[in-house]
């Protein structure tokens, strides 16, 4: 059976503040762990009003505080923003907290301007191009399998799941060479899904963590007790998008009746490409939408995205998922 997680950025709402978010993320962890979801990851971004999940491994403490059985991460940390030894010892002081729960997920993309790279004090772009040294690294300063020069304290030793993640073929290939689990973000770029799933599965090499490939992939999930209230607490989300692609990003704004209708060509034809990673509606709708696509990429995992402007709508939205997959 495909197994189900939640991805989850801490949005910060309209009218809301970063406070309120923190504890409806927690809210959310909580329900999740009820409902039988596996993980709960919550994303890196930075200096963007709507999502508060920057200081990523604080918000982990703050979710592991709140539960007690469900695997929590990072989905992801962006490593070129930050030194493998500091993640060793972040992720190494999880572990400790919450033995045996914690996955670290690692992405590449710096998605920064010059304004962050200032601000963090590195070259992201020269970061990024340093991203599978630094892996290694971090591995390393983990696992203790290389002899280092330095140990991490917390960290070396620790129990953490490593994955990689990705929304192109390099992510693919990386977690492949590494024998690595591979988490694909098709829920905001889907462009790549299929040939990074088949590349990753092809040239994967067993590693002492992993024998065989192992995939999750994310989707936009939004489940209501009708297609239309699913369909209209998914207008908040498709707002952000608009507003992001559009570089007007904000906090996450209350849904909107008939929003698509409102929107030009190009901005509908972007909702339409993000929608083959979605599944939206009834319990029955959104069953049948994510059962074909894990018949489409063989996943062994789900991880649901999709943020409500009411967080009581997304616990609700949670239940009817797992409700309707059988968890």
């Amino acid at each position: 059976m495909t197994q189900l997680s939640v991805l989850d950025l801490v949005p910060v709402r309209e009218g809301g503040t970063v406070s309120e978010a923190m504890q409806a993320a927690a809210d959310l962890a909580k329900a999740a762990e009820r409902f039988g979801y596996k993980r709960f990851w919550v994303a890196e971004h930075h200096a963007m009003e709507g999502i508060a999940g920057g200081a990523t491994s604080v918000v982990l403490a703050h979710i592991g505080n709140a539960t007690s059985t469900i695997r929590i991460g990072s989905g992801g940390i962006m490593l070129p923003n930050h030194t493998p030894f500091q993640i060793a010892e972040q992720f190494g002081t999880l572990d400790a907290l919450f033995p045996g729960r914690i996955d670290l997920g690692l992405g590449r993309a710096p998605g920064a301007g010059p304004e962050l790279q200032r601000a963090l004090r590195k070259n992201l772009h020269q970061a990024a191009e340093m991203f599978p040294q630094d892996v290694l690294e971090l591995r390393a300063l983990i696992t203790g399998d290389v002899d280092l020069p330095i140990s991490a304290t917390p960290g070396r030793g620790a129990q953490v799941e490593f994955w990689m993640l990705g929304s192109s073929l390099f992510g693919a290939q990386l977690a492949a060479r590494l024998g690595m689990p591979y988490a694909f973000a098709a829920h905001f770029a889907p462009d790549h899904l299929d040939t990074a799933l088949a590349l990753y599965r092809r040239d994967f090499e067993p590693s002492e963590a992993l024998d065989k490939p192992h995939v999750m992939v994310a989707m936009n999930i939004f489940a209501a007790e009708t297609d239309a209230a699913a369909e209209l607490l998914a207008t908040s989300q498709q707002q952000s998008f608009v507003r992001l692609r559009s570089g007007n990003p904000g906090k996450l704004p209350p849904p909107i009746e008939g929003y698509r209708d409102t929107l030009p060509a190009p901005a509908q034809a972007m909702l339409d490409h993000l929608g083959q990673a979605a599944a939206v509606g009834s319990p029955a709708s959104v069953r049948a939408k994510v059962k074909a696509f894990i018949e489409r990429t063989g996943a062994d995992e789900i991880i649901a995205a999709g943020a409500t402007y009411d967080p009581e709508a997304r616990i609700r939205s949670l239940e009817l998922t797992a409700e309707a997959l059988g968890l």
